[in-house]
């Protein structure tokens, strides 16, 4: 299995509204911690995440997090 890129190495924390998001699982979205389509040609596929309440959430931008789509604290033993 091909390993995602690492889009940063600390987690995207931001206020979210409720509804229907896709979280980057390839590392390569210029628009992250979201999908933007740039997985297209590879084996990764965006997690759909549903957000019922208002909220501010860190989501894992490394990539590499055992809880997708949130941050628990991987990044921090990447090199």
């Amino acid at each position: 299995m091909t390993e995602p890129v690492i889009a940063q190495k600390s987690p995207c924390v931001m206020g979210i509204a409720p509804g229907t998001y896709y979280w980057c699982a390839c590392g390569r979205s210029k628009k992250q911690p979201f999908c933007d389509g740039s997985h297209s040609g590879t084996e990764f596929t965006p997690l759909e995440v549903k957000i019922e309440q208002g909220t501010v959430a860190a989501f894992c931008a490394c990539k590499h997090t055992s809880t997708p789509p949130y941050c628990d604290g991987t990044h921090s033993h990447l090199k």
